[in-house]
This record gives structure tokens, sequence and C-alpha cells, in this order.
């Protein structure tokens, strides 16, 4: 490459620089210059109307402008919903991480805990596949892992918290979700005859997820299992389980 096409490649990439930033900067800079009380007013106006990209673009003008005010740390929780509810999944968890590392003893630590569980399971959902009964269970649970741990942190550290009754719920559901998960994978060891693997998958299933709907699925797994592999003490077990929950089981009978 010449130096004339090299210093071409090095403007061209300095204007896309420039451009971004001047981008980013245009944003904050179209947020009107007042007070942090007038533009928090603004913001909650643009929270309660839905417009949560507006109240994005004016929390971030006051986080900005007035990092150490008196309402700052009320300004990042209303950023962290407004990132949720507009679907900004990525900003709304880093947000959420960096409010914890720094106010671990906030009075809403455990609503940002709350929150960021939300963020990470609406990354779970999908229209499309709920609209035709798809059921992905076989999809990254990585997200869902994340929301079940902080919800768990939630109701352990804050059993008195407003958030925790309907985050004992939502645990239930991604519990199920997350044996389901496990139960997927069982299944794809038992089709290529991996017995140990798929067994050793139904057993996690008992020990971490139980009770849920996938238990009934995961003793039969192992019960096949441990048949193939000629376990009979193993598979023995199993059945004695699955008889005292599931007697009408067509195993038992």
């Amino acid at each position: 490459m010449d130096k004339l096409t090299i210093k071409t490649v090095f403007f061209a990439s300095f204007l896309f620089l420039i451009g971004c930033s001047s981008s980013e900067v245009s944003e904050v800079d179209k947020v009107p210059d007042k007070s942090a009380q007038a533009l928090f007013v603004d913001a909650r106006e643009a929270l309660d109307n839905g417009l949560f990209k507006k109240a994005i673009q004016i929390l971030s003008a006051i986080d900005s402008r007035f990092p150490f005010g008196p309402i700052s740390h009320q300004v990042q929780l209303d950023l962290i919903y407004a990132y949720y509810k507009s679907g900004d999944t990525d900003q709304g968890v880093a947000l959420a991480d960096r409010f914890l590392k720094l106010n671990p003893n906030n009075a809403n630590v455990d609503y940002v805990y709350y929150m960021r569980a939300l963020i990470n399971l609406s990354t779970e959902n999908n229209l499309f596949q709920d609209i035709v009964g798809i059921d992905r269970a076989d999809r990254d649970p990585t997200a869902a892992r994340s929301a079940f741990s902080d919800l768990k942190t939630l109701i352990t550290e804050f059993p008195d918290s407003k958030y925790a009754a309907d985050s004992r719920k939502r645990m239930i559901d991604i519990k199920s979700r997350l044996a389901r998960y496990e139960l997927s994978v069982a299944r794809f060891y038992l089709k290529r005859e991996a017995y140990a693997s798929a067994a050793n998958r139904g057993r996690y299933i008992l020990e971490y997820y139980s009770p849920s709907n996938e238990m009934e699925d995961a003793l039969e797994i192992m019960i096949e299992s441990y048949d193939k592999m000629g376990l009979e003490d193993l598979k023995t077990n199993a059945m004695q389980v699955l008889a005292a929950n599931f007697p009408e089981n067509d195993i038992i009978n």
C-alpha cells in the first residue's frame, strides 16, 4: 500500500470516528440546558408516556452533566428501567452491573437485582416462537441462569423486599425452563447411546430442579440408561423414586 493510499484510509477512518463521536455528542446536546431537577421531571414524563428512547436521552444527559448530584442514583435506576423497556439489554445489564459494584449498600440494591433478572429474561423471549408454539428448550440457558441467580440472591438477602414474591414465582418458571434444557441434552445423549451422560443429566435435574414437571421424564431416562448399562441397583432405585412420585406412570404399571 503506497503512502497516498495509507493517508486516504487514515483520513477516512478519522472522519468516521469524528462522525460517530459527533453523533453521540449531538444526542446529549439535543437535551435542553436545564437544571438536573427540571430534566428529571422531563425524563419522568417521558417514562410515564412510554417514550423510553427519549427518557434514555434525557437521563443519560443528567447522568453525564450531574454525575454526583443528589438524584444521581435515582437517575441510574430509572435508566436501567428505561433500557429494559426499550429492549436495550446490553446497556441495561452493564448499568446494573456498574450500580451494584459502586453502590453495594444502596437501599435499592434489591430492585437492581430484580431488574437485571428481568433484563436477562427478556432475551429469552421470542414472539414468533411463542405464537407458533415452538419450545426451544435447547437454546443457550446462560441468560436464564443469570436471572435465576439474581432472583435467588434477592429472596435470600432481601426476603422482605416487595419484589420477593414475584421473584419466587419467576424462579419456578426459570427452574422449569432450565430443567427442560437439561432434559433436551439428556435425550440427545440417549439417542446417541451415551447412556452414562444421559443418566447423569437426569440425575442433575432431580438434584437441582426438583420439584419440577420434568422430574418424571428425567427418571424415565435414568431408568432406560441404567437398564442399557446393566446397572440393576441404580435402575431399581430410580424405579422406586418414580413409583413414589408418579404412581400412574406406564413404566410402573
